[in-house]
């Protein structure tokens, strides 16, 4: 492939075509309206308007998309995460016009994005699974029957999609009815299809999702695990890798099982198999992403490795370099999602002028983001500015360089997830390593930051007052 048009916008999008001019290839940028100042559109080779700002007008118009690419000459399509990157009907008609997707196969993505089936198809390799129905359901009927043999509490989630999408937990037989309804009314919002499936509810889950590659010559490996259980609304917040509570024991055996998931769907490229991990050390598949993950950049740091370069070697055809033996894994590494939301009231957006946009200079941390100072922080698009990641020769260190780097950080303007991304570093539960997908509701209350910052403030002008009178007192006081 000479010319690789990414079909994205954002960080990711220029994320991803600095790889591909690393690689010395040509990268191809779309765009819509709203996005014409973008970094991602600066950065590319080519650019190409796809129409007005709403994502169904320009993002996920796949057919307008291809009809681009064919125009500009291109010869693959990466579609990072996000709009269209999980649609097998785009893969199909990528592939039937003559260029390659990179990413698995319109059959894989099908199969693993449906829920049901990916189920069923795991259960066959052995891979545990949360007790719960094998079939899709529709009626309320269907649903209590299933609930009743499985036992409350319950977890209803949408077939069709992820994402925490359609997702809703039922304590009670007499939530069931409006739970349901709930589920499915988003389930069809955001996937046009309101079939749901029901799974047993693991009070203290952890989330741990395990990275895969696999080639077109029958190689599958993992790249170890990353752990993502601060999340809310059961979208993730900060990941990590590796986690702090797998044993090697424990990780070899969920590798293999995510190997397993992976050969179970043929499956080709990146991809990322999501385990539930509960307080007795048992795990139990989740789903798999058929994509990039947007936490993709801590694996990348202890593995060494560019995902994106052999993403694209993959679908090249090339072989993976490396045996699941060859791979190491070196000190540790926390990603920070920088939202532009308001963690003082209730995670919502909060878009506006970027009026100072300073990002921390440091060793060991890594920023994928795609604004600069002056830029608007839209309101058609996903609220994630950047991605702050840091890197350290333990746990400890890493977590030390990403609090520092968070202090650096400067963004005004908007409100976003900095001071949340603080408070999680400093709490004893993270940083011993003794929390799970609840942490934000069992700890993050609106009066406990700010009672944080209140006295992180107070000690900084205690400390600061300190300085200026033993400072004071070495000054030598001459007459004239």
């Amino acid at each position: 492939m000479e010319k690789i048009l990414v079909a994205n916008r954002g960080e990711i999008a220029l994320r991803i075509m600095k790889t591909i001019k690393k690689l010395g290839k040509k990268a191809i940028a779309v765009y819509s309206e709203a996005d014409i100042n973008s970094l991602h559109v600066q950065f590319a080779d080519e650019a190409y308007c796809i129409g007005p700002a709403p994502s169904s007008l320009s993002y996920l118009k796949g057919d307008l998309i291809i009809e681009t690419a064919l125009k500009a000459g291109v010869d693959g399509i990466h579609p990072g995460y996000g709009f269209l990157s999980e649609n097998a009907d785009f893969a199909m008609k990528v592939a039937e016009a003559g260029i390659t997707f990179i990413g698995p196969s319109a059959e894989t993505i099908d199969l693993m994005g449906n829920k049901i089936a990916a189920r069923e198809t795991v259960s066959k390799q052995g891979v545990p699974l949360v007790p719960g129905n094998k079939n899709k359901l529709t009626t309320i009927e269907q649903a209590r029957e299933v609930a009743i043999e499985i036992g409350y509490p319950i977890l209803i989630k949408a077939a069709a999609g992820g994402g925490g999408k359609g997702m809703r937990k039922v304590m009670h037989d007499d939530e069931l009815e409006s739970q349901m309804q709930r589920a499915q009314s988003e389930a069809m919002a955001s996937f046009g299809d309101d079939a749901v499936f029901i799974e047993k509810y693991v009070s203290s889950p952890r989330h741990i999702e395990f990275q895969i590659m696999a080639d077109h010559h029958g190689n599958i490996v993992h790249l170890f695990e990353r752990e993502c259980s601060i999340q809310r609304r059961h979208q993730k917040l900060i990941e990590e890798a590796p986690s702090a509570v797998l044993s090697e024991g424990l990780r070899n055996e969920m590798g293999n099982a995510a190997v397993q998931v992976a050969r179970s769907c043929n499956y080709r490229g990146a991809g990322t198999v999501e385990f539930i991990f509960d307080e007795n050390h048992q795990f139990y598949f989740l789903e798999m992403n058929t994509r990039l993950q947007v936490e993709h950049p801590v694996t990348e740091l202890i593995t060494g490795l560019d995902l994106v370069a052999l993403q694209i070697a993959v679908a090249e055809g090339e072989k993976l370099p490396f045996s699941q033996e060859e791979i190491k894994r070196e000190g540790h590494a926390i990603e920070l999602r920088i939202c532009a939301e308001d963690p003082f009231n209730q995670f919502l957006p909060s878009t506006g002028l970027l009026t100072q946009y300073s990002p921390p200079k440091m060793e060991n941390i890594r920023l994928d983001d795609s604004f600069l100072k002056g830029m608007e922080v839209s309101v058609y698009y996903d609220p994630l500015i950047g991605k702050l990641i840091a890197f350290g020769v333990n746990r400890q260190d890493a977590i030390r360089n990403l609090l520092e780097a968070i202090k650096r950080f400067e963004i005004k303007g908007i409100e976003t997830t900095l001071p949340f991304g603080k408070f999680v570093c400093d709490h004893p539960k993270f940083k011993s390593g003794e929390f799970d997908t609840h942490f934000i509701e069992n700890y993050f209350q609106v009066e406990d930051i700010l009672e944080y910052e209140e006295r992180d403030a107070m000690l900084a002008g205690k400390i600061a007052l300190a300085l200026f009178l033993e400072d004071k007192s070495k000054v030598k006081i001459r007459h004239f």
